[in-house]
């Protein structure tokens, strides 16, 4: 029998307009045994049902996976996995698309599985989860995805640096490694708009690439015609290799990891011939000490750091790194040149994020223009009752 979390009196609204999550601030009383990742029954404080859900020690209490009464067996999560199927499916992306083979199948409380994460390349699917309930389900979720999913042979977990570190599993479960098969190659590709990338879910940020800018990845192709380019932050090189094709005079690729420069330079090689290559060359150098020096050398500029601030704790110190960053770029980039710049910090919002970036125009006293206001692909798909899940912000900008 499932435990029963009590509401305090009030705290029952977001749950009655279908917000996925229960703070630890809103729990009265909890009734019943309890441990971490365990199936909770969440009611208000009048005893009123109102989801079932993943218990969590934390800020989070409950991730509802269910706001029904209803059972969460292997039924339950074969259902959401064949709807976010469909869903893809109905989009045209991955899976059929000819010049593609890569995309996000499960989004989080996008799909209604708050804690997890599913990539697809080629036939691997990463599963990554972000809670213990997630966690315990991780052999029944690969399963499904196998039997349900026509090209998913393989299903490799990545949860090593995502699963709550004061939680109660043991070292050999929070390893991460293959649940069913094994890709055959060592160095297994993605294809994304026609373009090549090496994926290294084993060792790479995230699932192994960044799946969530195709989309603005395609956007700057059309602009880097004729363009000295630079992209900041650049991991696997994805900006740098759609710059080379959309005929980008110059790509100068710039990351703080010497692993990161290396796979770049792979990436490049990968899709063009060795004139192309010489177009593009790539840095290991920090960020912020690089962009000092750079004046008028780029007329197109990315800037996609990392999350700048992963908790809310952080988010003063994020907004100053945005700012300071933005500010470096407007200072430095060529008159009438275009700079794309994002944020994958979910703590900071869109209105916050845009307030940073307005303050860096300020700093450089130049005159700039919004061209593009830019989000993630629809295979993140946001909850319209969960705006914590719209995470990538981005704007495309020209500076006079």
């Amino acid at each position: 029998m499932n435990a029963t979390i009590y509401l305090h009196k009030g705290k029952e609204e977001s749950l009655l307009r279908f917000h996925p999550w229960v703070f630890s601030g809103a729990v009265k009383r909890i009734e019943g045994d309890i441990r971490e990742g365990d199936l909770v029954e969440v009611c208000s404080s009048k005893g009123d049902f109102l989801g079932l859900g993943h218990y969590q020690i934390g800020s989070i209490a409950v991730r509802i996976l269910s706001f029904q009464a209803r059972e969460i067996d292997r039924h339950f999560w074969k259902e959401k996995i064949i709807n976010a199927w469909h869903c893809r499916q109905s989009l045209r992306i991955g899976s059929g698309n000819a010049d593609s083979n890569t995309m996000r199948l499960i989004h989080g409380e996008g799909d209604g599985l708050p804690g997890l994460i599913v990539d697809l390349y080629g036939d691997t699917a990463v599963l990554q989860a972000h809670s213990v309930g997630m966690h315990r389900e991780r052999h029944t979720i690969a399963e499904l995805l196998c039997e349900t999913i026509p090209p998913i042979r393989n299903v490799y977990y990545k949860s090593e640096t995502t699963l709550p570190f004061k939680a109660d599993i043991p070292d050999t479960e929070r390893e991460d490694g293959y649940l069913i098969g094994r890709c055959e190659t060592t160095e297994p590709t993605a294809t994304e708009n026609g373009l090549r990338f090496r994926i290294d879910w084993l060792r790479g940020q995230k699932t192994g690439f960044f799946i969530d800018q195709r989309e603005n990845r395609s956007l700057l192709e059309h602009y880097a015609n004729g363009k000295d380019v630079l992209n900041m932050f650049c991991y696997t090189g994805g900006f740098s290799c759609y710059a080379l094709r959309g005929g980008a005079r110059l790509v100068h690729s710039v990351d703080s990891s010497a692993k990161a420069v290396e796979l770049v330079n792979r990436n490049v090689a990968l899709n063009f011939d060795e004139e192309t290559q010489k177009r593009h060359q790539a840095f290991a150098a920090d960020a912020f000490k690089f962009l000092e020096n750079i004046k008028d050398k780029y007329d197109l500029i990315i800037l996609d750091p990392p999350a700048f601030a992963k908790h809310r704790s952080a988010l003063r110190n994020a907004l100053q790194g945005y700012r300071k960053i933005n500010a470096r770029a407007f200072e430095q980039i060529r008159p009438g040149g275009i700079l794309f710049t994002f944020s994958c910090s979910q703590a900071v919002n869109r209105e916050q994020f845009r307030l940073a970036v307005f303050s860096a125009a300020a700093i450089s006293k130049r005159h700039v223009r919004i061209l593009h206001q830019l989000t993630q692909p629809a295979d993140h798909p946001i909850n319209i009752y969960h705006p914590e899940g719209e995470y990538l912000k981005g704007l495309v900008l020209q500076v006079e």
